[in-house]
């Protein structure tokens, strides 16, 4: 399974997307293809997008079940965590630099770190 999401996108790069996808929602593209193809569908993306974002999902063998790519200017920005692809949303006048900053004091610590509270 893949799926796109496109935000502002020119008509034309829809267009070119209904061509090899099924638009079940305006933005919103669906299909079943091979690496192959599902990179050549993302290079055109990246190519046409212009001003807008896009963000593809596909099927994978990973422990999520999924993977994602993003491109384009958004506030929600991909980010990895102890091997897991999470989402990071960033309010509106945060700066570029911020996208993953997840200090070590905004986490549970884990079994190997001290902590006075065992009680966890």
């Amino acid at each position: 399974m893949l799926v796109i999401v496109v935000e502002n996108a020119p008509a034309r790069l829809r267009g070119r997307l209904a061509v090899w996808l099924l638009e079940v929602r305006a933005g919103v593209y669906v299909g079943d293809y091979s690496r192959r193809v599902r990179e050549m569908i993302w290079h055109h993306v990246e190519l046409g997008i212009a001003e807008g974002n896009a963000v593809m999902a596909w099927s994978t063998n990973s422990e999520s079940g999924f993977d994602f790519l993003t491109f384009g200017q958004s506030r929600r920005v991909p980010c990895e965590l102890e091997g897991i692809k999470l989402v990071s949303f960033l309010p509106a006048n945060d700066s570029e630099e911020q996208k993953c900053a997840i200090s070590a004091s905004d986490r549970k610590p884990s079994r190997s770190e001290p902590d006075d509270d065992e009680s966890w």
